[in-house]
């Protein structure tokens, strides 16, 4: 016989209390339910506890030594995988995760299938998989050893295709430069990226000529330079490196020197510079990986899907694209000048399923004339993202046959980050209110752990009630490694355990985010807060105009007032009181233009407008009042 303590009463739910312990049989335990006697079961074989329940009423002093549950101390975390007995870690059950695999695989799988059309060439991946173990041979003939920066400069290639992956298959971290970048820019990016090797398109050898110059004249050595000359005229040339020929000198057999850690980089990709001087974002093999997959999924791909390359290959590695179309068999049509004409012809000649753009470039399509257009045999997805596309834009786009996803991202994101996720219930909606809600920049995609909008000073969450302004956040495996040897610029952006990008937003109570302005566009009138971003969506709406960007002029009086640059459409006119007087019958009379300048509008090879240039125009313009 013993006596039983109501701490039992946590086990079997009864309802004793301390003056009714009762003195119970052992043998009567059978009256606990079934799922709670192992718990009992277990207990009693604990010396200390069968000594607690069963000797005494009081329970053990709070001060006795027990060993926690969980020690979350740094040396435990890093071996917690092996805190079981049993476990262990070997080739059989990992490897580190990056997109070389996806070429191995591709190559297995979707061997005879096409993998890249460029101009009159194709190939199978089972031929692109041999020609990059090539190439990563030829590579490390020339000298290229394990975290050494091979840099590429040209349009979209088959080339850069097959650089992709033949550069980190040497071992090596490739880094894709913008190609409308002149002489100064290349040079200065060479200097301070170390690049040991450039291949070189033949269209823009003068550019990268005048580079040399200048590295010369700076005393700095000088990357061996690789020439890529068009496939249809491949003519006898000075150069001591030739493209195919490099490749032909390659070993097919090559040792893929693969990533030691998932965290060791795999591209250097410069941001756009649509705000200052470009940065070198590093990319890992990890997040490259994680993020192919994710933009496949997020395009709605399925397997092998046809993507025609509009969007720069440079760009984010081509929003990682390049390595998700080999994760899922996916054909390759390189497009090296990008125009409605080009796009349309390709679209029919190759029956492309998918395609990505800029709303710069949606925005030329819808513009293009009857002689350039053709109507589409299928629909064809497209993926817009880069800066947020006013309503107009998407519903235009939609007319001609494309259906549109909306992404949103940063290079220090991989490119896409979030995307509007589109519910079927959206669909019953009125038509202005779909485009209003396409137009947003959605939710996290599933590789990402969370992206918010927070206070950038307090960083506390802004509340979901599409009013609140905060800076949108990111956090997770797809966000960049750093800037290349800028410290202080990587500690700043990731202060307070988040990615800041810069980019400021409302969050809506269904949860998705919606961009506002950047932190340096925003217009602040009278102590007043202008988006941008609303003064352009209704400019856009305007049928004379077909491109607007909005900046601050400064001003005596109100401090600020916003200032729209404006480029119409061809043959039509219209004054800039006209334009005003359109802002002011469709925005609070304080958003409204006070200057309205007629002109094209700089970009970066992506699309994007350069408003820091704008800026510093608005800038030199002095006060209005």
């Amino acid at each position: 016989m013993y006596r039983i303590s109501n701490s039992i009463d946590i086990l079997t739910g009864s309802s004793l209390t301390t003056s009714q312990s009762s003195i119970i049989p052992i043998q009567d335990l059978r009256f606990l339910p079934k799922l709670q006697r192992p718990i009992m079961s277990h207990l009693l074989r604990r010396t200390g506890i069968r000594r607690w329940l069963f000797n005494a009423v009081v329970p053990p002093k709070s001060n006795s030594f027990r060993r926690p549950l969980c020690d979350l101390s740094p040396e435990n975390l890093e071996a917690s995988w092996n805190s079981m007995e049993g476990l262990m870690r070997s080739p059989a059950n990992y490897a580190p995760l990056t997109p070389i695999s996806f070429l191995e695989r591709a190559a297995r799988v979707y061997g005879d299938r096409t993998s890249v059309v460029d101009g009159g060439r194709t190939f199978t991946w089972e031929e692109t998989l041999k020609r990059c173990l090539k190439l990563a041979s030829a590579l490390s003939q020339l000298g290229i050893c394990r975290g050494d920066l091979v840099a590429t400069f040209g349009p979209n290639t088959a080339a850069m295709v097959e650089l992709h992956f033949a550069a980190p298959m040497a071992g090596a971290v490739l880094c894709t430069l913008n190609s409308r970048h002149d002489s100064i820019m290349i040079a200065a990016l060479l200097q301070h990226s170390e690049a040991k090797l450039i291949f070189v398109d033949h269209e823009l050898l003068p550019v990268a000529w005048g580079a040399f110059d200048l590295l010369i004249k700076n005393n700095t050595e000088l990357p061996i330079l690789v020439l890529i000359q068009e496939h249809d005229d491949l003519a006898e040339h000075e150069h001591e490196y030739e493209y195919e020929d490099l490749l032909s000198r390659g070993d097919g057999g090559f040792a893929v020197r693969r990533p030691r850690t998932e965290w060791d980089p795999i591209s250097v990709n410069y941001t756009s510079g649509t705000t200052s001087r470009p940065k070198g974002v590093v990319y890992n093999h990890r997040g490259a990986y994680l993020n192919a997959l994710a933009t496949t999924f997020l395009h709605g791909m399925p397997s092998t899907p046809v993507y025609l390359w509009t969007v720069p290959m440079f760009h984010c590695n081509g929003w990682c694209l390049i390595w998700g179309l080999a994760a899922i068999g996916g054909t390759n049509i390189c497009l090296r000048t990008v125009s409605p004409k080009n796009i349309f012809d390709a679209i029919l000649r190759h029956k492309v399923s998918h395609m990505g753009g800029a709303p710069t470039v949606l925005n030329k399509i819808i513009n293009s004339g009857n002689d350039e257009k053709t109507p589409l045999p299928h629909t064809v997805d497209i993926m817009t993202g880069g800066s947020p596309p006013p309503p107009s834009i998407l519903e235009r786009i939609e007319k001609l046959g494309f259906r549109v996803s909306h992404l949103y991202g940063l290079t220090e994101t991989y490119g896409p980050g979030t995307y509007c996720v589109w519910k079927p219930e959206w669909d019953l909606l009125p038509r202005e209110e779909r485009y209003r809600l396409k137009a947003r920049q959605g939710v996290e995609h599933f590789a990402l752990e969370k992206v918010d909008v927070r206070d950038s000073v307090t960083m506390e969450s802004v509340p979901a009630d599409g009013e609140t302004v905060g800076e949108i956040m990111f956090r997770g495996n797809t966000v960049m490694s750093g800037y290349l040897k800028d410290m202080k610029a990587t500690e700043a952006v990731f202060a307070g355990g988040w990615f800041r990008s810069g980019d400021l937003a409302v969050k809506h109570p269904d949860g998705y985010i919606e961009i506002k302005d950047r932190l340096k566009d925003i217009v602040i009138s009278g102590g007043e807060n202008i988006s941008t971003v609303e003064v352009e969506t209704v400019l856009y709406r305007h049928p004379a105009v077909l491109e607007a960007a909005v900046v601050a002029r400064p001003d005596d009086h109100w401090g600020q007032t916003p200032c729209a640059f404006v480029k119409l459409k061809d043959g039509v006119e219209v004054t800039s009181r006209e334009l005003i007087d359109f802002c002011r019958d469709h925005l609070p009379h304080y958003m409204a233009p006070k200057t309205v300048v007629f002109q094209e509008l700089p970009k970066t090879s992506t699309g994007k407008i350069q408003k820091f240039i704008l800026r510093e125009k608005a800038q030199a313009m002095g006060s209005l009042s």
